[in-house]
């Protein structure tokens, strides 16, 4: 598989890996005619060969040949794509606060859960990214504008209080108020910043402005919003003793990440909350880049032909 995901360079040069059949049959044929023979009379062969070492001739001979196919590959000059992180971009975290966020349905509790894996997102983006960090209920907050001080957007995470309402809308348009706060870059002063926002919330809009328009103003600003559905079916808050059903709501955030042109997720677990904000970071964090991998295959050849040798070896050595 992994050389169906790489190209070559000179794939002319290809042709040599016609030797690796041709050298593999003349083995076989080689095998298969010293164990048809039926003689007691031990060959030269057998005599620097016998029949308990054959295991180690067949490693010697296997490891042999696919030195030959690994730098016949690294002879065509072959290219894949690796995991390059992007100069720069800013990425804004607008996490849901509403009251709903308390229910225990994802352990401990909603909240808690979000704001350990949100720390871990923001943890595993390339170093020169801005993270801002804005919280919702029935308004948005800006808590931390744009800042690379990870430190201080933990920090707000960790203080993130419960409120009523819910105000999706308002928290987008929070997030793009805040564009105009980031830092310019020194060796780009006058390109456009590149952003996204990752908007988690367990719920649907109940105040504030529409959060479709607002996604649709994010789409004409090119900044690409990845919303992220958090809780299970199952989840309740109690109020004044009275059990309330909060169950978790996709469908208004997956519009949003659709008309932005973004991508919408959800998650019933810290893992799978985890599982999600790692795709999201490879996403907004990193782009892929074509690269000559030749040295790869250079190492793989290094390795097999250290194995082949120390299989010959073995076959001179007294020991077992």
């Amino acid at each position: 598989m992994m050389l169906l995901a790489i190209g070559f360079m000179r794939p002319d040069r290809l042709w040599a890996l016609l030797a690796v059949p041709v050298l593999l049959g003349v083995y076989l044929v080689w095998t298969m005619a010293r164990r048809s023979k039926v003689s007691t009379d031990r060959g030269a062969l057998n005599v620097l060969f016998p029949k308990r070492k054959a295991w180690k001739r067949h490693v010697a001979v296997v490891a042999a040949v696919a030195t030959i196919a690994s730098l016949t590959l690294a002879w065509a000059m072959p290219n894949g794509y690796v995991n390059v992180p992007k100069d720069r971009a800013t990425v804004f975290l607008v996490m849901d606060v509403s009251l709903s966020m308390q229910a225990q349905d994802v352990s401990p509790t909603r909240l808690a859960a979000a704001q350990e894996a949100a720390k871990e997102f923001i943890s595993e983006l390339p170093a020169g990214f801005n993270v801002s960090l804005i919280s919702f209920a029935g308004t948005a907050t800006l808590l931390v504008p744009p800042t690379t001080d990870r430190g201080q957007v933990n920090t707000a995470i960790d203080g993130l209080k419960l409120l009523q309402s819910t105000a999706i809308g308002d928290a987008i348009y929070s997030a793009l108020d805040a564009l105009a706060l980031i830092p310019p870059d020194p060796n780009h002063p006058n390109d456009p910043a590149p952003a996204a926002i990752v908007l988690i919330s367990d719920g649907e809009s109940n105040t504030g402005r529409s959060s479709s328009a607002a996604a649709q103003q994010a789409k004409s600003l090119q900044i690409p919003i990845f919303t992220i559905a958090f809780g299970t079916p199952n989840g309740y808050i109690m109020d004044r003793g009275q059990r309330n059903p909060v169950p978790v709501n996709k469908d208004e955030l997956r519009t949003i990440a659709n008309l932005s042109g973004g991508k919408a997720y959800s998650a019933d677990s810290l893992n799978q909350l985890r599982d999600v904000y790692n795709g999201i970071s490879r996403s907004v964090g990193y782009v892929k880049q074509e690269t000559e991998i030749t040295e790869q295959f250079v190492g793989y050849a290094t390795i097999l032909g250290a194995i082949a040798l120390i299989a010959v070896m073995s076959l001179a050595a007294r020991w077992p």
